[in-house]
């Protein structure tokens, strides 16, 4: 078995108002990808890593993460691209885990759980139930429907796919010229259904200036404190 994780950190800072990557920002001491990356680098069933990025963070990125096990690829104009950048560089491999380098709280339990799910039914993906009630609404803002909470999904990542399975929804994706935003959705795409694996609230994106003293309670919390 070879598994191989794809560490998508080829956005930008725009939504946070900053120039430089958001992956460079610290959390307690060591920036957001630093954090992404160590809980899959220090994993025995993760045997390569590649981190998705802007040719120009790659300098920095290289920096950061000097370990022999981690290459990089350049990303796309959109995520279907940049993931398809990084398969591009893989001879074979037994499940490809698709992570977004911004959620730098990802726990090894939620990686083995979702890849175990993954291992046996093709295709799995970390999910939280939603806490709040989703509204479906018209072009003018009218509520037309109210989906039952209970059957909704806030879907995280990892999201992990037997890697035969995820070159032919990627192949099928380039030739449709389907474009999603979503690697479950490009797999459902092929017909196969994706399971979701129960994930942690915890497991935040970071999207806005606001995230990172929350990201920074969190681990000051598993730490005891400590924030290390």
């Amino acid at each position: 078995m070879y598994n191989v994780a794809v560490i998508l950190a080829a956005g930008n800072g725009t939504r946070m108002g900053i120039e430089k990557s958001k992956m460079l920002l610290k959390i307690c001491g060591k920036t957001v990808l630093e954090r992404s990356v160590e809980t899959f680098a220090d994993m025995a069933e993760i045997d390569e890593i590649i981190v998705v990025c802007r040719e120009c963070d790659l300098q920095e990125f290289s920096r950061l993460l000097p370990n022999e096990n981690i290459s990089f690829a350049i990303g796309g104009k959109t995520r279907q691209e940049s993931v398809r950048n990084a398969v591009e560089t893989i001879d074979e491999c037994t499940c490809i885990i698709i992570h977004d380098g911004a959620r730098p709280l990802v726990t090894r339990e939620i990686v083995l759980k979702t890849l175990d799910t993954a291992l046996l039914y093709g295709a799995a993906a970390s999910g939280v139930f939603v806490k709040d009630t989703i509204k479906v609404v018209d072009e003018e803002l009218n509520i037309t429907a109210t989906p039952e909470r209970k059957n909704l999904i806030s879907i995280q990542t990892p999201q992990i796919f037997s890697f035969d399975i995820y070159k032919k929804a990627m192949h099928k994706a380039v030739e449709e010229n389907g474009d999603y935003t979503d690697d479950c959705r490009l797999v459902e795409n092929l017909g196969i259904k994706v399971k979701v694996v129960p994930g942690d609230y915890e497991n935040i994106k970071i999207t806005t200036k606001s995230d990172i003293p929350i990201a920074e309670s969190i681990l000051k919390i598993r730490n005891g404190q400590n924030g290390f």
